[in-house]
């Protein structure tokens, strides 16, 4: 090969590469995000960024905050899980911890920020999100724009018969019992999730990856956690409403509850919202969101979400659903309502929680809601045993400001 034409070779493949970034330069930049979600030295960025990488739509601010009082209280606490001694200080350092908000009686009694997080920037929510969608339906239902919990899937989003969902209840929908089959494993490359991952990364639709799932069991009498399973409830709502789940929330949740913060809510590039966890938020305004459930549904003298619906989704209703690590019929220890978690031991305590520990534990008896975001890249190492610690925690805390 000449000189000439290795300077052409080479001219022509600066301008394939140039193509290439000036047509999918956003869409690479994703997927190198997501592939890399996860690193040790990129983590705790990625969680109060990601709405500035991917596409978001926004909720301002209300223009009446509602602010909580402040008596704030010095945390110094050990708890234990099996005979270890932990030290609630070292936990949060070694879990990741970005932010811990501690709300007693309607006051922050506590609220400490790490890793360079701060009280007014956004944090994902990861699955916590699941239980926004959660309240938004049981707001729809009450309105009239679903008749009932009794319907299929199918009814709403005719796109989905055919797929894992055809003919399968919303409530079992709801309750992580579709039967769909899925590989929820995050330390998997290849499962489900971090394929549907890097679909999200390049702008894939969201509907149109929920209408490729199979089934795998018979909806309803497993209890298996498929976070497509809210991104279903999304699309039913979405069809539902006539219009976006982003505005929904801001004109049932967000402007009730005087939030004092804009918030974020990650998309597809058809506009569809990643409704199985794409919320972006600062931490106290989800304490309000779980004060808002801890006062079942009610803010002020405005019931926000319906009472029922609140009782009704922090009640696991039937065998598979129950809390219990020797249940058959559940992959899960803890109980499971619409899109709620009820731990085990619990008496009345439920929490909304996302991976990477994100968690909104709320204890309605003691008047105490816990919001912790967390960057932790050990996540899926299982040998630090992180649920049991977590609950330790918060059940430590609880008795520290009784």
């Amino acid at each position: 090969m000449t000189m000439s034409s290795v300077k052409k070779a080479a001219l022509l493949f600066l301008l394939i590469i140039f193509t290439l970034v000036a047509f999918y330069g956003s869409n690479l930049v994703r997927l190198y995000t997501a592939v890399t979600l996860y690193d040790e030295d990129k983590i705790v960025n990625n969680f109060v960024s990601l709405y500035e990488t991917f596409n978001a739509n926004m909720i301002p601010a209300s223009d009446t905050p509602f602010q909580f009082p402040v008596d704030k209280d010095e945390l110094t606490l050990s708890f234990k899980v099996d005979s270890d001694s932990i030290d609630l200080q070292s936990f949060l350092e070694e879990s990741g911890t970005t932010g811990l908000l501690v709300i007693k009686d309607g006051v922050i009694r506590y609220e400490e920020y790490f890793q360079g997080h701060s009280e007014d920037k956004q944090h994902i929510s990861w699955s916590m999100g699941k239980s926004f969608v959660s309240a938004l339906f049981g707001i729809a239902i009450d309105e009239g724009y679903i008749k009932s919990i009794e319907q299929a899937v199918t009814d709403y989003v005719p796109e989905l018969k055919g797929s894992g969902y055809d003919g399968v209840r919303i409530k079992d929908v709801l309750q992580m019992s579709s039967g769909v089959k899925f590989n929820e494993d995050y330390g998997d490359f290849n499962s489900d999730i971090n394929r549907f991952s890097r679909a999200v990364a390049f702008g894939t639709s969201l509907d149109e990856f929920s209408a490729s799932l199979v089934r795998e069991k018979e909806p309803g009498t497993y209890n298996h956690y498929v976070s497509i399973d809210t991104q279903v409830l999304g699309m039913v709502l979405t069809r539902a409403l006539d219009v976006s789940l982003t505005e929904y929330l801001q004109q049932k949740i967000w402007k009730p509850l005087g939030m004092e913060y804009p918030v974020y809510w990650l998309k597809d590039d058809d506009g569809m919202e990643l409704a199985l966890g794409g919320i972006n938020a600062t931490l106290k305004d989800y304490a309000k969101f779980g004060w808002l459930y801890l006062n079942k549904g009610k803010w002020n003298n405005l019931q926000v979400v319906p009472k029922q619906w609140v009782l009704d989704s922090v009640t696991p209703d039937a065998p598979h659903l129950q809390q219990g690590a020797g249940n058959p019929n559940s992959s899960s220890s803890f109980g499971y309502g619409y899109q709620w978690w009820i731990p085990l031991g619990a008496d009345d305590e439920f929490a909304a929680q996302g991976i990477y520990h994100q968690y909104i534990y709320i204890d309605p008896d003691q008047r105490l809601v816990i919001v912790k975001t967390s960057a932790n890249h050990r996540y899926t190492d299982k040998s630090f045993n992180w649920s049991a610690k977590h609950y330790a925690m918060f059940r430590a805390i609880e008795r520290h400001f009784r």
